[in-house]
C-alpha cells in the first residue's frame, strides 16, 4: 500500500513558477514508476510527465516540454515537478500517482496508487 499526498500548489502569475512535491508512504517508494498528470475542469486527467523507478530517465508531455521538470529523491519518498513559465493553459488540479507495471506512467488507467491533488491555478 502507498500513501501519496501532494503540496506546493497555489496561485501565481503567467510566467511564474512552482515546484510541486508527493510524498509518499511505505518502504517500496524506489519500485514504483512516478507520473504527474493533471486534470482542468470537464475533462480527462491528462500526462504531465513520468520518472522511471530510480530516477534516471524522465519523459515529459509535448505540452510542457522545456519549462516542467520531474525529479524525484527515493531516500526521501518524494517526487517533484518543477514548474516554470507557466501560461494560463496550466491551471488544474494536479495529482501525482504510482504505477508497478510500466517503465514511465503515462497512462492514468495503469497507475496503482493517486494523490489527493493540488491545485495549480495561473492568472494571466
Amino acid at each position: 500500500q502507498v500513501q501519496l499526498v501532494e503540496s506546493g500548489g497555489g496561485l501565481v502569475q503567467a510566467g511564474g513558477s512552482l515546484r510541486l512535491s508527493c510524498a509518499a508512504s511505505g518502504r517500496t517508494f524506489s519500485t514504483y514508476a512516478m507520473g504527474w498528470f493533471r486534470q482542468a475542469p470537464g475533462k480527462e486527467h491528462d500526462f504531465v510527465a513520468a520518472i522511471n523507478t530510480i530516477g534516471g530517465s524522465t519523459y515529459v508531455a509535448d505540452s510542457v516540454k522545456g519549462r516542467f521538470t520531474i525529479s524525484r529523491d527515493n531516500a526521501k519518498n518524494t517526487v517533484y515537478l518543477q514548474m516554470n513559465s507557466l501560461k494560463p493553459e496550466d491551471t488544474a488540479i494536479y495529482y501525482c500517482a504510482a504505477g508497478s507495471r510500466s517503465y514511465y506512467l503515462t497512462n492514468p488507467g495503469a497507475a496503482d496508487y493517486w494523490g489527493q491533488g493540488t491545485q495549480v491555478t495561473v492568472s494571466s
